[in-house]
């Protein structure tokens, strides 16, 4: 047995769980999962065959489920729990609790109610496709799950453009195809990307190139398993000065100078003030 029966003061534990291989889970992980009083999990058959490879008896507790769909009911018994003085060990199916999975609501009431609320960490999806990519990790942006409907995951996307960092997503194989199109029209086919699928699994694979190669490649040959897809932020072209001054040269014809330097900022994706500044010198030549 690798786990052991520890006392573990009241309180809640989130417990992160394998996103594949099962023997990912952590040594505190199991502890945990081992000696709290109550055991509650997104998916309690997933925690019970984990809890069954790793040998841990639950003793006639029983696990309690708590998901997107279980309500305030299913938080209220947990919080009940907590408020009794026992320690409540909480798993997402797959990977660290919250992050795209539920637990949110669980633990910021049971922080305002005065409870200890800790986590013992462990597996992710999103960082482990973070150092696979070959993108750049000094900075990254985890978006979650794109809308469902083209219009709104467009629009999403839109508002994602030229944030200074890797944009990080989860993705469905039924959609992937769809989203990798739409990523490429909006952030230009150019974008360096990567498909990270089956993380930890047997049929691990890490797909690399722009967004356009990548969209391509999925019509031709559509794949399944969980996925990441991970996008680099957006790098900011050369702009020549020259470039600058003509752009305002022809906005101040039909433009004040405040809505000219709106719209040379934009178009060129650069501070409006010194845009600004140099449209105010020249409407007054």
């Amino acid at each position: 047995m690798n786990f052991q029966k520890i006392r573990l003061g009241p309180g809640l534990y989130f417990v992160a769980t394998p996103i594949g291989a099962a023997r990912d889970i952590t040594l505190r992980a199991l502890d945990v999962l081992a000696s709290a009083d109550v055991i509650a999990a997104e998916d309690t058959r997933s925690l019970r065959r984990l809890m069954e490879i790793h040998g841990i008896p639950l003793d006639g507790r029983r696990i309690l489920a708590y998901h997107d769909h279980s309500g305030a009911g299913a938080r209220g018994k947990i919080l009940d729990a907590l408020h009794g003085g026992k320690s409540v060990a909480y798993a997402s199916e797959a990977g660290m609790p919250l992050i795209a999975d539920p637990g949110y609501d669980l633990g910021k009431d049971a922080a305002e109610a005065g409870h200890q609320v800790t986590c013992a960490p462990g597996p992710s999806a999103a960082l482990m496709a973070l150092t696979l990519a070959g993108l750049p990790t000094d900075a990254f942006f985890f978006a979650g799950f794109l809308p469902n409907a083209k219009g709104a995951r467009r629009a999403r996307i839109e508002a994602l453009r030229d944030i200074p960092g890797t944009l990080v997503f989860y993705e469905s194989p039924k959609r992937v195809a769809a989203c990798l199109s739409d990523l490429a029209d909006v952030l230009g086919d150019t974008r360096q990307a990567a498909m990270c699928r089956e993380l930890t699994k047997k049929f691990e694979e890490v797909r690399r190139g722009s967004l356009a190669d990548l969209a391509v490649a999925l019509n031709d040959k559509p794949v399944k398993g969980e996925i990441v897809l991970l996008v680099d932020r957006a790098h900011s072209e050369t702009v020549n000065e020259s470039d600058i001054e003509e752009a305002l040269k022809q906005a101040l014809r039909t433009h004040s100078v405040r809505d000219a330097a709106d719209l040379v900022s934009e178009m060129f994706k650069l501070p409006r003030r010194p845009i600004y500044q140099r449209a105010l010198k020249m409407g007054k030549e």
